[in-house]
């Protein structure tokens, strides 16, 4: 299940949402500039490794450009592979717009930081004493679903589903797409552990949760929470025939 588009008009032009995609594209195309061994090294120096940040291993000096702390933040700037570059910019370019228009600019960047923050925090504190280093953004994106679904649930999205080889475009409610997402979250953490080249699940619900948490102190005033629908949802979309 794939989101394409929702249906939620905007009034603030998403200057952070754009630049952030734009940031952790220039820093993917850095990161593929390097050779194999170089690349591998930029994610030990700049991802979030649990056992550097609770002060249980130390880095080569080599390799320890910036204070442990500051991978927390380095970490949500940085991708393992295009597939989770796109992924995770897909998701942040449909449902961020929304959440800073809610917050405007600054409020929504300072959101955004925290809500990573959060979701490093809670995928180190599964294994404290990993030497696994975590990248990407997903945990930080994932607080702006959280938000997103506390402030439209009933916005319609439209989602892609392949059944059998058949594409179908379904509009759903945001709750159902982003409920089912979140349960899914939970459950591959419940019953995985992160490897080297896994999905840090645990980060999927700590940013998750962080968002939904921050969202009623970060929305502006009078942005309410449970925000009515703009369309009908469960609507299946067929492509018209020249007959109509």
């Amino acid at each position: 299940m794939f989101p394409i588009s929702d249906d939620n008009p905007r009034h603030l032009t998403p200057v952070v949402t754009w630049s952030i995609i734009g940031t952790c594209l220039l820093v993917f195309l850095w990161q593929s500039s390097l050779g194999s061994n170089a690349a591998q090294a930029a994610i030990y120096e700049f991802g979030m490794i649990p056992a550097r940040v609770f002060g249980e291993a130390e880095l080569p000096p080599t390799l320890a450009v910036v204070p442990a702390w500051s991978t927390l933040l380095t970490s949500m700037f940085m991708h393992g592979g295009w597939l989770h570059l796109g992924l995770n910019m897909l998701f942040l370019w449909i449902f961020g717009d929304n959440v800073e228009d809610s917050m405007g600019h600054i409020r929504f960047l300072i959101f955004y930081l925290l809500c990573g923050i959060a979701a490093a925090l809670a995928q180190a504190l599964m294994n404290p004493g990993s030497t696994i280093p975590m990248v990407g953004a997903s945990g930080a994106i994932s607080g702006v679903l959280g938000a997103y679904l506390l402030l439209h649930p009933q916005a319609t999205v439209r989602v892609l589903f392949i059944l059998v080889i058949i594409p179908i475009v379904l509009r759903v409610p945001a709750i159902v797409m982003l409920g089912l997402w979140f349960v899914t979250q939970i459950a591959n953490a419940a019953f995985s552990q992160m490897t080297e080249g896994g999905v840090a699940f645990m980060a999927h619900v700590g940013g998750f949760v962080a968002g939904m948490a921050l969202v009623p102190f970060f929305r502006q005033a009078s942005v309410g929470l449970f925000q009515p629908p703009h369309s009908r949802p469960f609507e299946i979309e067929r492509k018209r025939g020249p007959w109509g």
